[in-house]
């Protein structure tokens, strides 16, 4: 069974219709990325996952259970964690503080300290400016913190909404890096990304959207070699 399963997933915003009949799966375990042009409904399809958006038909599966009609923090609760794009962090609290409030929903202290551990031991900037204001950090640096706050109450599965987003490209790596390390670690990752070729590099397997329809799926490499999905989603990336 699937960890995740969105079936035939329409949604949208009011009365606008961004989602027409998306579906897709992700198995524990795997990375799974979703790639298209912009307004693809790539983030849109996060939100729909999430409640944050209208649902208007179709079902979402969560570890055996229907999120639909769920409210965003119950389905934090089941353990599917969400870093939306855009590095949201709180920037007037320390990193230590911004940490804790990734386990607002966990009443024991000592699995909370345990849980920053964890965070500090696969990002050791942080650890090393745990005292610091998180608006004071660079994009690279609040980035890891948004993941770590995710990672705050042992989610079964992480969604990351375009995590390379403003970065440079030393940072675009070493965001990577942790994705990969992370999945390493047995964490199940699905990803919204821009950057395509860097996205199916890492993935399992991968979706394309386009018009907020499902254009093609498949394993990443065999898509990172499509010589159609390299034309028009790649801008002709590892043509001869």
């Amino acid at each position: 069974m699937a960890l995740l399963e969105i079936r035939s997933v329409q949604a949208g915003y009011g009365s606008i219709q961004i989602l027409h009949g998306v579906s897709l799966h992700v198995d524990a375990g795997e990375v799974v990325s979703v790639i298209g042009p912009n307004g693809a409904g790539k983030s849109t399809t996060f939100k729909a996952i999430m409640g944050l958006v209208t649902l208007l038909g179709g079902e979402v599966v969560f570890d055996g259970s229907s999120l639909v009609g769920q409210e965003p923090d119950r389905i934090l609760a089941h353990g599917l964690a969400y870093v939306p794009q855009g590095r949201v962090v709180f920037g007037q609290m320390t990193v230590r503080e911004n940490l804790e409030m990734g386990a607002y929903l966990e009443r024991d202290r000592a699995k909370v300290r345990a849980s920053m551990d964890h965070v500090f031991s696969l990002f050791p900037r942080l650890g090393e400016r745990r005292r610091q204001l998180a608006g004071s950090m660079s994009g690279g640096e609040q980035q890891m913190l948004a993941m770590g706050r995710a990672l705050m109450m042992h989610p079964k599965m992480m969604m990351l909404d375009e995590p390379s987003l403003g970065l440079s490209p030393r940072l675009v790596d070493e965001v990577f890096d942790k994705i990969t390390e992370m999945a390493r670690g047995g964490l199940t990752t699905m990803l919204v990304e821009q950057n395509a070729a860097r996205a199916l590099e890492v993935s399992d397997r991968a979706y394309v959207l386009e018009l907020g329809r499902n254009r093609f799926e498949g394993a990443g490499r065999d898509l990172l070699a499509d010589p159609e999905v390299r034309r028009m989603y790649l801008g002709g990336y590892g043509a001869p």
